[in-house]
C-alpha cells in the first residue's frame, strides 16, 4: 500500500471521526491522521497517497481550517501524488450546497498536477438540489450525512474504498 495520509478539517469533530473511521478501516495509524489546521508542507512531503477532508459551512463554504490549508498544498509538489476527497454535509437543511466543500477541495487542486481517485461517486444514492462537488454527474469526492442517513455511512466509506483501491 502506498504511504497514505489523512488531513481533515473539523469544526465540530464529524469529519474528524469521519477520518478516523477511513483510518480503521485502511489500517492506517493515528501519526498519519492531520488536522488541516497543522499542515505544512513537511507533514505532506513523505506520502504517496492524500486523503482529504473537509465539512461544508455556511453558503457552501470550506471549514476554516482549509482556507490556510489549501494554500500551504498549492506550495507543495503534488505532481506524483494521489488525492482523494471526502466530506461531510446536511442534504437537507443545506439540500442547496450539499458537500461543496468537497467540490471546493477538488476546484483549488485540480491543476495541481496530482492524479485524482475515488472521484466518481455515485449521485443516485443521495438526496440533494445541487452539489459543487458534482462534475460530469458524479461527485468528486465521498459525501457522508451523518445528520439525516447516518445508517448508510459505513457501506458508503467500504464503497467508496473498493473504489480507490481498484
Amino acid at each position: 500500500m502506498k504511504k497514505t495520509g489523512i488531513f481533515y478539517g473539523s469544526t465540530t469533530g464529524m469529519t474528524e471521526t469521519v477520518a478516523n473511521t477511513i483510518a480503521a478501516k485502511l489500517g492506517i495509524s493515528s501519526g498519519d491522521i492531520h488536522d488541516a489546521a497543522g499542515i505544512s508542507a513537511d507533514k505532506v512531503a513523505p506520502y504517496d497517497f492524500l486523503i482529504l477532508g473537509t465539512s461544508t459551512w455556511g453558503a457552501g463554504e470550506l471549514q476554516d481550517d482549509w482556507y490556510s490549508a489549501i494554500k500551504i498544498l498549492k506550495g507543495c509538489d503534488l505532481a506524483d501524488k494521489e488525492i482523494a476527497l471526502f466530506g461531510c454535509g446536511d442534504s437537507e437543511s443545506y439540500s442547496d450546497t450539499f458537500c461543496d466543500g468537497i467540490g471546493l477541495l477538488y476546484d483549488e487542486l485540480k491543476e495541481s498536477g496530482a492524479r485524482f481517485v475515488g472521484n466518481k461517486v455515485d449521485i443516485s444514492d443521495y438526496r440533494f438540489t445541487s452539489s459543487f462537488a458534482v462534475v460530469d454527474g458524479k461527485f468528486v469526492g465521498l459525501p457522508i450525512d451523518e445528520i439525516n442517513e447516518s445508517e448508510k455511512t459505513s457501506e458508503r466509506i467500504e464503497n467508496w474504498l473498493k473504489g480507490i483501491n481498484s
